[in-house]
C-alpha cells in the first residue's frame, strides 16, 4: 500500500490485516518500488494513492508496469475528475476508487483483484513441458511462474521469470548490466544498475544453496553476471558476490 497520509494508511492496514492479508506500507514511490523489488514472497497487489511526494502514483504505476505487467493495481485517490481516471487507466491501473470510500467496497475490490490474479496464475498451469527447466536441485516452471528448490517453492514475478530465462538461454556468457537492461528491460530509463542487482540477489536467494557464495549466478567484477548451468567445482574461480 502506497499512502502518505498516516491516518488513512493505519486504518486501511488494520482492516486489511483483520482480513488475513500481510500488508507493507510505503509513504512514497521509491520506497514502494524498493519493497516490491526485495519482497519475498512477491507482492500480490498494489493499493496506490495518486498524489504522493517524490513520485506521483501515475509514475509509480508506469514504472511498475515495466517490471510486472500482471500485478493488479487498485488506485485510491481524492481525484474525481474523469481525466484523472483516464490517465490512471492509461498507465496501467486496474481499478479506481475515490476518497472518501466505503471500507466494505475496498475489501470487496481487493478480494476481486486477488481472485482474478489467482485464476490467471492457475490458467498458466496449461503449458508445454519444454517450459520446465532443471539444473542442480532446481526446477523452474516458466508456465506457472514457479521455482522449486528441494522442498521449497517460490512464486516468481514476470520480470524475475524473464531475467532467469535470459540467463538460462545465455549459459556461460558474460552479460553486462547494459545488455540486461536492453534485452530484458527493453532500455527502460527507470531501471538502474542497482535495480538489476536487486533482481539478481532475489534470484540467488531462490536458486543458490548459499546465496553469499553463488555457484550458478556469478558476478563478473565491473561488468555484470555470468550464469553457469553446471558448475565444474564447488569453488569456482570467478569473482563472486
Amino acid at each position: 500500500m502506497v499512502e502518505d497520509e498516516d491516518a488513512i494508511s493505519r486504518v486501511m492496514k488494520f482492516n486489511l490485516e483483520r482480513e488475513g492479508y500481510q500488508v507493507d506500507v510505503a509513504g512514497d514511490g521509491p520506497t514502494a518500488l524498493e519493497i516490491y523489488e526485495s519482497a519475498q514472497p512477491p507482492i500480490d497487489l498494489f493499493i496506490l494513492d495518486l498524489m504522493l511526494p517524490q513520485m506521483s502514483g501515475y509514475e509509480i504505476c508506469r514504472t511498475l508496469r515495466r517490471l510486472d505487467v500482471d500485478i493488479p493495481v487498485l488506485a485510491v485517490s481524492a481525484r474525481t475528475l474523469s481525466e484523472d481516471k483516464v490517465q490512471a487507466f492509461d498507465v496501467g491501473v486496474n481499478q479506481y476508487m475515490t476518497k472518501p470510500f466505503s471500507l466494505p467496497e475496498l475489501l470487496s475490490r481487493v478480494r476481486n483483484l486477488l481472485d482474478h490474479r489467482r485464476r490467471s496464475l492457475e490458467r498458466r498451469s496449461i503449458r508445454p513441458t519444454e517450459d520446465i527447466v532443471r539444473f542442480s536441485n532446481v526446477t523452474v516452471d516458466f508456465g506457472r511462474f514457479e521455482l522449486r528448490k528441494n522442498d521449497a517453492v517460490h512464486a516468481m514475478t514476470t520480470r524475475e521469470t524473464e531475467l532467469l530465462r535470459y540467463f538460462l538461454e545465455h549459459d556461460g556468457v558474460v552479460l553486462s548490466r547494459a545488455r540486461l537492461q536492453s534485452e530484458v528491460w527493453k532500455d527502460s530509463a527507470d531501471i538502474s544498475s542497482r535495480s538489476i542487482d536487486n533482481f539478481v540477489m532475489r534470484l540467488r536467494r531462490m536458486i543458490e544453496q548459499d546465496p553469499s557464495s553463488p555457484r550458478h549466478l556469478l558476478s563478473i567484477r565491473g561488468t555484470g553476471y555470468r550464469f553457469v548451468h553446471e558448475p565444474v567445482s564447488d569453488d569456482p574461480s570467478e569473482p563472486q558476490g
